[in-house]
């Protein structure tokens, strides 16, 4: 299983400084994928609780393996699942921009929070403006395929579909810090087959073809590396906005 958890370490105390989760705050984590970020609120929300929701039952056997106080976990769409109103924020590391009908969601969300709990979430900006998401495609020869993850990345269209689904004017900060793959090149290269892109790309490809993919990936990835391990450049933007 890949480690997203590590691949974002960078953008982690950013992100739970930018939660500013209260004491006694009752969060739902959206995608919570191992459970880092539920963890990181259920340690800041010391008199709350915290539930982290995702749809991978994978990772979230990991996630309750690492369990702390006031946390749980559900597996579930957050899309449609029935949350009961009670929440006083919502946070989302990158776990919001998949979903089918984005306002239908986001209105599932809103009905998740008390009238004006907070809505906290990291998302990508556009995929031009995030060297991972060009370079690892272009390497591998292909043309770029899964446009979801940066869903969000356009403030103008966020904006809209967060307005639409029943929340206040949301702001924008922009945040760029890399992506780590891993300590050395070659961790890096198996960590980057892991993706379901490069995957995806490479399967088809002819042995021929895909080896020199494979070559052209290690060489891109050793020009990458640096004292902190093999980075990459990266954009996200971090939202905030309350429940109307």
């Amino acid at each position: 299983m890949f480690d997203y958890d590590a691949e974002l370490r960078f953008y982690r105390e950013r992100f739970r400084a930018a939660c500013a989760v209260q004491a006694g705050d009752r969060v739902l984590d959206v995608g919570c994928g191992c459970g880092q970020t539920t963890r990181d609120a259920a340690s800041d929300a010391v008199r709350g609780s915290v539930l982290g929701v995702d749809v991978s039952e994978r990772m979230l056997e990991y996630a309750r393996g690492r369990a702390s106080e006031r946390v749980s976990y559900l597996l579930a769409d957050a899309a449609t699942y029935d949350f009961g109103g009670a929440f006083d924020l919502v946070i989302s590391r990158f776990g919001v921009m998949f979903f089918e009908d984005l306002i239908g969601a986001f209105g599932n969300l809103r009905r998740a929070l008390r009238p004006g709990g907070r809505l906290a979430l990291l998302v990508w900006q556009p995929r031009a403006e995030n060297e991972w998401a060009r370079v690892v495609p272009e390497v591998l020869g292909g043309e770029f395929r899964d446009e979801s993850p940066f869903a969000l990345g356009d403030q103008a269209v966020t904006r809209q579909i967060l307005t639409t689904a029943g929340f206040e004017e949301p702001t924008f900060t922009a945040v760029r810090e890399p992506i780590y793959y891993g300590p050395d090149p070659e961790a890096a290269y198996e960590n980057v087959l892991r993706l379901r892109e490069p995957q995806a790309l490479l399967d088809e490809l002819g042995t021929v073809a895909a080896q020199r993919a494979r070559d052209a990936l290690r060489a891109t990835l050793a020009d990458h590396e640096t004292d902190d391990g093999v980075l990459f450049g990266a954009a996200a933007w971090l939202v905030h906005t309350r429940r109307n």
